[in-house]
């Protein structure tokens, strides 16, 4: 199985209920194709400082921003390959970095030490990213099963539909199987379209037809978003209950 390790292109994302991806995806016929995965599960560690400078400042939504992820394409086995990855975004175009190595040697890797990857400048700006965040580690672990889909006329035109998104900041390992929370409704899915050039006029008139509309959705942010609200519901909860137990009760 061949991997990309270096990508530069635009990236739009849309949230999509359960008819609007029917019908998108019966229009897509004889335009797109299934690639040759079908309906993968992919499995990811995000990493994090100990403020959680990465998705706090990603929420901030900056003209700059970037992360940091371990990745594996199903439940990862001893022995088995995952992907290192630093993922950039200036201006609305990403860029992406990525190394592939054993389970076992990211473990290594991820606390800043060289493990020989094929290409050594994205094993070098790998490892400055690690180094530059002091105290990275793993801050979450979220999983989703994905179809990816490219383009008949151009292959470089790429969609993809993310459903059954799941999070834990718990067993943040890629060989423990997909579990956890859910962060969308049922039937709900998240589509990237993936772009090295403008959009294509056909699918930009299926979008506009079937309203769907451009939205600013980050996976890691939003699972971090609302762990942060029952963090603060349940401060707000926990002062509720001390100043009910400091009130005094005078009876006459």
């Amino acid at each position: 199985m061949a991997f990309q390790t270096v990508f530069r292109r635009v990236e739009k994302k849309y949230l999509l209920d359960g008819h609007q991806y029917t019908e998108l995806r019966k229009r897509l016929e004889g335009y797109m194709t299934v690639d040759q995965y079908g309906e993968t599960t992919i499995c990811n560690i995000y990493y994090d400082t100990p403020e959680n400078t990465l998705v706090r400042r990603s929420l901030e939504k900056p003209i700059y921003k970037e992360k940091l992820r371990v990745r594996s394409y199903g439940t990862a086995k001893p022995g088995g390959t995952v992907f290192v990855e630093v993922k950039k975004k200036f201006k609305g175009v990403v860029y992406k970095r990525r190394a592939s190595m054993k389970l076992e040697e990211s473990d290594e890797f991820v606390k800043g030490k060289p493990v020989g990857c094929k290409d050594k400048q994205i094993e070098n700006e790998l490892l400055y990213f690690m180094k530059f965040y002091k105290g990275i580690g793993p801050a979450m672990y979220l999983s989703y099963d994905r179809i990816a889909m490219f383009g008949n006329e151009d292959p470089e035109l790429r969609v993809t539909f993310d459903r059954n998104i799941t999070f834990r900041v718990e067993d943040m390992r890629l060989e423990i199987p997909s579990a956890g929370r859910k962060i969308l409704p049922e039937g709900m899915r998240v589509m990237e379209i993936k772009i090295t050039n403008a959009m294509p006029l056909w699918l930009a008139h299926m979008l506009d037809e079937l309203k769907i509309y451009p939205a600013s959705f980050s996976k890691y942010g939003a699972c971090y978003t609302l762990l942060e609200k029952e963090k603060a519901e349940a401060a707000k909860e926990s002062n509720k209950n001390i100043e009910k137990k400091d009130r005094v009760t005078y009876c006459a």
